[in-house]
């Protein structure tokens, strides 16, 4: 696989930033990796970089961007935070990737079995849970609005823990697409324009495939 370029990188649509995506994640699904010479990347990325796509996802240590999208140096811009939850700094990320960097695509990615996304539901019913002072209950509260808005259409029933916390995760993920551009004027521009796309996915911890949701 050759390191993007600059020219590369300009006859990227947002669709083909997203194919490439799907097939690395289909050859990561089937073991198969495309062949790389790390090295020479680094060589070849020493005087500048021109990635692709910018991810955000959850530091959970099972979904590195970089491996599940069979991925190497120079393509992708990796923003990670627990629960991939959204703030001003990684908005501030995502602008610089696409209008400085260049970059074609957003993603959001969330993943099943999230540790923040089950602390988050166990602490949405009873904040005691996480009582320690520390950081830790600021950032699950900004999964909050995910869980409020199953809870609406369907009370937690107790023994459905694992499909609750799935549909929490997708709504975090839909939450999350939506606010991007609502709280970016400039990636919702660059988006109307067509220079850019948003959207969600889902990282399946069990079988490693990525869905979309486009």
């Amino acid at each position: 696989m050759r390191t993007h370029t600059q020219e590369s990188q300009d006859k990227l649509t947002p669709d083909h930033a997203l194919e490439i995506l799907k097939e690395g994640n289909e050859r990561f699904v089937n073991n198969i990796k495309a062949h790389r010479n790390l090295l020479q990347q680094v060589n070849e990325t020493s005087s500048g970089q021109f990635p692709f796509a910018a991810i955000l996802s959850c530091i959970d240590s099972r979904t590195s961007a970089e491996l599940i999208f069979d991925q190497g140096l120079g393509d992708i811009f990796s923003i990670r935070i627990a629960g991939n939850i959204l703030n001003a700094d990684i908005l501030g990320s995502m602008e610089f990737a696409c209008s400085y960097a260049g970059s074609k695509l957003i993603v959001v990615l969330g993943h099943t079995k999230c540790g923040a996304i089950g602390a988050a539901c166990d602490t949405f019913n009873d904040p005691d849970v996480i009582a320690e002072p520390g950081h830790i209950a600021g950032l699950l509260r900004k999964i909050n609005p995910a869980i409020e808005l199953e809870t609406k259409s369907r009370p937690i029933h107790h023994g459905d823990t694992a499909n609750f916390m799935k549909k929490v995760t997708t709504n975090n993920v839909a939450l999350t697409v939506q606010s991007i551009p609502i709280q970016s004027p400039l990636l919702a521009e660059m988006e109307r324009e067509g220079k850019i796309k948003i959207i969600g996915g889902l990282h399946n911890i069990d079988t490693g495939k990525v869905t979309f949701y486009e």
